[in-house]
């Protein structure tokens, strides 16, 4: 097979790579602690966090909210969280990210990243509700 040929042949698929959306999970695997604290980011559409305390209230936990300065080990069990909406044609959830610690430790997290996914037209027009919704559901799939 000529170079020209193989090029053609391998062009498409590094083309479709590079259009990706990335998703990746490291569940938390909680026994007895129901109680977080979530570290409040007001530069997030509101909607995210709301999504994220339905859920997490769902599976019975008790959520309480800190101020965006609190520490890693204000609580038990505190989480961070990320949000970026983007325009294409529409508004979309194009990155979402969540992070739990324990102890100030790491111990779960998932992200959520449609920002290279322009090629993925179809793909990554999410609704943001239901996308957070199938994070948090993930992420704590023990509980």
């Amino acid at each position: 097979m000529n170079i020209k040929r193989k090029l053609l042949l391998i062009l498409p698929i590094l083309m479709f790579s590079a259009c990706s959306i990335k998703q990746e999970v490291k569940p938390v695997k909680i026994m007895d602690n129901k109680k977080i604290c979530i570290i409040e980011d007001k530069a997030v559409r509101e909607g995210f966090l709301e999504t994220y305390r339905k859920v997490l209230t769902e599976k019975d936990f008790s959520v309480k909210l800190l101020d965006k300065d609190a520490a890693l080990d204000s609580c038990k069990l505190v989480s961070t969280y990320m949000g970026k909406w983007s325009w294409d044609l529409a508004i979309y959830l194009s990155y979402a990210e969540i992070k739990v610690y324990e102890d100030g430790k790491i111990i779960g997290s998932v992200l959520y990243d449609s920002t290279s996914g322009g090629g993925n037209i179809f793909k990554k027009f999410v609704n943001g509700e239901n996308k957070i919704t199938e994070l948090v559901n993930q992420l704590f799939l023990s509980n």
